[in-house]
């Protein structure tokens, strides 16, 4: 009897060993997906900054009427060329 509660003790001691190993493993390769994915997040948001301000640039009115006028050739009418329409 004292011998089977001895390798039973052993057995159980050797599983809680392996699970023990198993667990810290599975933390390990946890934490180094953790930091992949936060240093991924990092260069998202560079590039999303970087995104916002090109957005910005693009979206500027002075950039506009730039580009209307050259690429469309779009000018401000002339006063005669001008007309007021009432109801």
């Amino acid at each position: 009897m004292m011998r089977l509660l001895l390798v039973l003790l052993i057995v159980a001691n050797v599983v809680s060993a392996l699970l023990v190993v198993f667990a810290r493993h599975e933390h390990r390769q946890l934490f180094v997906q953790l930091n992949k994915l936060q240093r991924q997040r990092d260069e998202l948001n560079i590039e999303f900054g970087r995104l916002q301000l090109e957005q910005a640039t693009w979206a500027e009115s002075n950039r506009i009427d730039q580009v209307a006028r050259e690429r469309i050739g779009m000018k401000f009418p002339e006063g005669g060329e001008t007309v007021v329409i009432r109801p």
